[in-house]
């Protein structure tokens, strides 16, 4: 039965790199993937789902104008597909996520997201709120802060370097502008919190 999933963890936690495996492993064994990303996401060129680690493979683009109920349907009318995978699902609008849960429930394909929970000012995206409250499986994507705890959080830092707390919700970027921090050390950088030693 087709399921609307859920992936979601801070940056760098390797999102793209389990997107990208399990649409290998669907392939491996003779099954058809549709990938989709996020336009505006060009880090890796346009229509590309790259990760950190060097693998990568191309991808249909949506932004916030796509309907993706009528985009998938269109895909498959051209052939079967076993599993939409889509990555940077926070950039997803309500509507998307809407849309998402009609593909699977009306047209019996199983639709996988992966993406960003929170943003830096410890915010849910508006695709991620939609997607916690829709998904059918939802399911953490671990990475550690530099102390060693889960980080649940991440931060965005200016060209001097500082926890920036304020801004726009949507600025793309990598290891240069966000850390992922567990809440802890995430309060302490955005100055929420006395540094170690300072209590």
């Amino acid at each position: 039965m087709a399921k609307l999933y859920y992936h979601y963890s801070t940056m760098n936690a390797g999102k793209s790199t389990l997107l990208l495996q399990a649409s290998h492993n669907y392939r491996e064994r003779g099954m058809v993937t549709h990938l989709l990303t996020a336009r505006l996401d060009d880090r890796a060129g346009q229509g590309r789902i790259a990760s950190r680690i060097g693998i990568g493979e191309e991808a249909d683009t949506y932004d916030a104008r796509t309907d993706l109920f009528a985009a998938i349907a269109d895909r498959l009318s051209e052939g079967a597909v076993d599993c939409v995978f889509l990555d940077e699902a926070q950039f997803l609008t309500k509507a998307q996520v809407w849309q998402l849960a009609r593909a699977v429930d009306d047209l019996g394909v199983p639709v996988m997201c992966y993406g960003l929970r929170v943003d830096f000012r410890g915010e849910l995206f508006p695709g991620s709120a939609a997607l916690l409250a829709l998904a059918d499986e939802m399911r953490e994507v671990r990475t550690i802060c530099h102390c060693g705890k889960k980080a649940t959080m991440v931060v965005r830092r200016g060209p001097d370097g500082k926890a920036l707390r304020d801004g726009a919700q949507v600025q793309i970027g990598g290891n240069q502008t966000y850390v992922s921090l567990c809440r802890r050390h995430w309060r302490e950088e955005i100055g929420d919190r006395p540094a170690a030693g300072e209590v």
